[in-house]
């Protein structure tokens, strides 16, 4: 799509009832029918930035082909949704991604790490705002530069370490991240599938139990290392691999004859799921309608 272009002044149309009458002096509906004609022109848009209607500046800023000048003054708009639908409109300049992943409420910040136009400039910004919640966003994006990758692999949050392990496709930071002393760190490196056989032959033998069962769930192991992990010590762990879409049925079956009953009868009632992936898709700051004040899409941790 084409990015907006700069338009000159903001000479009236004649659809807006001539240069006398503004943008809001007829009824609402028929300047928001305006706001979302493909048809209207870009000077008339420039008008209706201006609405006393947040309805019609918010269909101004989610339109593709709104030109830049209108949607400037729009990332400054007192209305949190007109703010947020500019965040989100992949013909967003980067100049207006940058003021608004510095904007004071989260989910327009939020908005701008799903904005394909989101470059290296605005994750940059985004590896250093004090938001946790951006920073792993940023943390869960494929297009990762590696210096930004490795700012995050020292950042403070260990749920921003967590979600970059989880989803980095970057060997350096796989192998920095192997020595990190938090457990959450590394059980999100067990469900990583970028991970060496090497890797998760150590993720296998971790001491904490809370990533053996995340890796038995998550990613193919060796015969050696799924011997082992048969007669793991946790029961957790046990029962991971007796639920596991990625355990071989030959060590599921061995299962059968587990000490606690509840993994043996697992083991013998398992039925293989359809479709399933062990990594979740990347967070992309989405708001769900009816949530909550909390995370994107109202997710808890």
């Amino acid at each position: 799509m084409a990015k907006q272009r700069d338009v000159g002044g903001p000479d009236r149309d004649s659809r807006l009832g001539g240069p006398t009458e503004s943008a809001g002096g007829g009824p609402a509906d028929a300047r928001l029918a305006l706001a979302e004609d493909p048809g209207t022109p870009q000077m008339t848009l420039f008008d209706l930035a201006s609405d006393p209607s947040a309805v019609v500046r918010r269909a101004v800023a989610a339109r593709t082909d709104a030109p830049a000048q209108a949607l400037r003054p729009l990332t400054r708009d007192h209305d949190r949704s007109v703010r947020e639908a500019v965040a989100r409109n992949p013909s967003t300049s980067v100049g207006n991604l940058l003021r608004l992943v510095r904007d004071a409420d989260r989910w327009v910040r939020w908005a701008v790490a799903a904005n394909p136009g989101c470059d290296e400039s605005v994750r940059r910004v985004m590896s250093e705002a004090p938001d946790k919640e951006l920073r792993g966003l940023l943390a869960e994006m494929r297009e990762l530069e590696p210096a930004l990758a490795a700012r995050l692999v020292d950042d403070a949050s260990p749920e921003v370490r967590e979600r970059l392990a989880t989803h980095t496709h970057d060997p350096d930071v796989i192998t920095a991240l192997m020595a990190d002393r938090t457990a959450r760190v590394r059980k999100g490196l067990a469900r990583n599938p970028r991970t060496t056989a090497e890797q998760r032959s150590r993720l296998a033998q971790d001491p904490v139990a809370d990533v053996r069962a995340a890796l038995v769930r998550a990613v193919e192991l060796s015969e050696a290392d799924l011997e082992r992990l048969v007669d793991d010590r946790s029961v957790q762990v046990r029962m991971a691999m007796a639920t596991s879409d990625v355990v071989p049925p030959q060590v599921r079956q061995s299962l059968q004859d587990d000490p606690d009953d509840t993994v043996a009868a697992t083991a013998r009632d398992f039925r293989p799921a359809s479709g399933t992936s062990a990594v979740r898709a990347p967070r992309v700051g989405i708001r769900r309608s009816g949530t909550g004040p909390g995370r994107p899409g109202g997710a808890a941790r």
